[in-house]
């Protein structure tokens, strides 16, 4: 059975990007004719993703009222109150409700091709299934990843060189008993101490040596993460090209 739902965790404000971000959440920046959520619900849409789930903090009134407009798809958004405060453990927190059945998640500052999504979707067969891209090598602000061959090991920014042989994308896919299983850890991280400092990737992190956590690389394929502003520039000069092919 294929896919049907997404969550976007789209709280934070993008600080980084100040002061672009000032007054407009990161998820509403325009690139090419389009924000940035747009352009994930268009690459989601377009596989058959209809049923839309976005976890709002700041400036919630502006992305309600962007999304008012979006068309054929259905979209439900989740507030998170303690989006000043909390990492975004939090926000999947707020979900937790939307984890029912097979789902997608994903971060709200990142542009992915429709082709990306149809390969998770065709690939994952795990419980969980991390996206993963491969490259020769990664800084301190990736999300690395150690594989041993498709079965994750382990995930975290602060893995060492010989660990990483590839990076999260920061999009994943839940089927079977991944929902349940996901939804349960982050339950369980949410009453510790720390609970909404939390990266929910800490949560796959800590589900890995179960074994039911596998990666699918898209290596090659096009994505781009919008966090610092040199990455505006980047993630305008493709949403520009995807344009250009798609003759729009």
């Amino acid at each position: 059975m294929t896919i049907t739902r997404a969550i976007i965790l789209s709280a934070g404000q993008g600080s980084r990007l100040l002061p672009v971000t000032a007054d407009l959440p990161k998820c509403l920046i325009p690139f090419a004719g389009r924000t940035l959520i747009e352009w994930q619900i268009g690459s989601l849409a377009a596989n058959g993703i209809r049923d839309i789930h976005v976890v709002t903090g700041f400036r919630e009134d502006k992305v309600a009222a962007a999304l008012a407009g979006v068309a054929d798809v259905d979209i439900t958004l989740h507030f998170n109150p303690f989006f000043k405060v909390a990492d975004n453990l939090g926000s999947c927190w707020i979900a937790r409700d939307a984890m029912e059945g097979d789902f997608v998640i994903l971060n709200g500052d990142t542009l992915i091709s429709p082709q990306i999504v149809a390969t998770l979707l065709a690939q994952a067969t795990a419980p969980i299934t991390v996206t993963v891209d491969v490259k020769d090598a990664y800084d301190a602000d990736d999300m690395k990843v150690e594989r041993d061959g498709d079965r994750l090991v382990a995930i975290g920014k602060r893995l060492t060189a010989e660990q990483s042989n590839a990076e999260s994308i920061g999009m994943l896919a839940f089927r079977g008993e991944g929902p349940a299983i996901f939804r349960a850890e982050v339950e369980a991280m949410m009453r510790t101490p720390e609970g909404v400092l939390n990266w929910y990737l800490k949560a796959i992190n800590a589900i890995a040596p179960s074994g039911d956590v596998a990666t699918v690389s898209i290596e090659g394929m096009e994505w781009a993460e919008v966090d610092f502003p040199a990455d505006l520039d980047i993630a305008g000069a493709l949403t520009a090209r995807w344009t250009h092919q798609s003759g729009q």
